[in-house]
């Protein structure tokens, strides 16, 4: 796969759409929670991946690309159904039930749920490590769970807990499926047709849809097309513009972010702050990733060693 040169450094390029990625995706927790108020998360699905997909149709036409090889495809399908459909309805159905804050820890234990996905079938290492990062986050989840339960929400709450956790295993399933796509078409092919797959999947939703649309108020609709348009179309297109130059464990890494953006946003723009003991179980939560994801100490001195050997060469 080749792509157009630049005269910008690619590690530059490289950073500045994972930096979008995670502040674009950020902002989607925050216009959920506000879209929600008016759409069922099935309908707000369906209008964020119209929109989403007519920006990206207007991308492929522009750049002129057409069908991604027939390599892709299955990668394709896969992150369109699971990824683009199954995670978009999940999570707007669980930001009904437990704030945009809470919802993005929960969602932020997909890194770990990648590595392991991409362990099983792509065949990356399983250290140790990572299965120590793995029950910490568990243990995080159940704290979250537990605390919102404690609020007063009941079952209901747990429900929201649980669908933000689905959305993670769709989110990290999504991920490990894109990656081999991106070996035979391009970032925003790779995109454009999983967006389209996702598209199609919601389509059953639009007579919810067609009846929310007239009696929701402007902000509302706005907040979808933004959803579509910024943290979809594309946030999604940079999101694998750096998975085809980066690891997927590595990069899923970069979204450990995301919580700490969310709280701020939602603080200052939606008035919630988490309870305490909901912040403890997300923190337990991202720390299990991030034992998961940290590097040994004897493994950086030797990966240095082996930079400065190779300098002196």
């Amino acid at each position: 796969m080749t792509f157009r040169s630049s005269p910008i450094p690619p590690g530059v390029l490289t950073v500045g759409a994972v930096t979008f990625t995670v502040f674009a995706w950020a902002s989607a927790f925050v216009s959920i929670r506000s879209a929600g108020a008016a759409y069922s998360p099935g309908a707000l699905a369906l209008g964020r991946l119209l929109a989403a997909s007519l920006v990206l149709v207007v991308l492929l036409l522009v750049r002129r690309q057409g069908l991604p090889p027939l390599g892709a495809w299955r990668g394709i399908l896969v992150s369109g159904v699971v990824w683009f459909c199954g995670y978009t309805i999940a999570l707007n159905w669980g930001e009904h039930l437990v704030d945009a804050g809470t919802a993005s820890l929960l969602v932020n234990t997909g890194p770990i749920l990648m590595a392991l996905l991409a362990a099983r079938l792509l065949g990356e290492a399983l250290p140790p490590r990572l299965l120590a990062g793995m029950a910490v986050s568990f243990a995080g989840a159940v704290v979250v769970g537990l605390s919102m339960s404690a609020g007063g929400g009941g079952s209901t709450s747990l429900l929201g807990v649980v669908l933000c956790l689905l959305a993670a295993v769709a989110y990290a399933t999504g991920v490990v499926a894109q990656k081999p796509a991106l070996s035979f078409g391009t970032p925003l092919q790779v995109t454009a047709f999983a967006c389209l797959t996702g598209t199609v999947a919601c389509l059953p939703f639009t007579g919810q849809l067609l009846r929310e649309l007239p009696e929701a108020p402007v902000s509302a609709t706005l907040n979808m097309v933004y959803l579509g348009v910024v943290p979809t179309a594309l946030a999604f297109t940079t999101w694998t513009y750096a998975l085809a130059r980066m690891p997927a464990g590595r990069l899923g890494a970069t979204t450990y972010a995301v919580p700490a953006i969310v709280v701020l946003l939602s603080w200052a723009l939606l008035g919630e702050v988490p309870a305490w003991l909901t912040l403890l179980g997300g923190a337990l939560c991202l720390a299990g990733v991030a034992v998961s994801r940290r590097t040994p100490r004897a493994a950086r001195g030797a990966a240095e060693d082996g930079r400065l050997g190779a300098g002196r060469t």
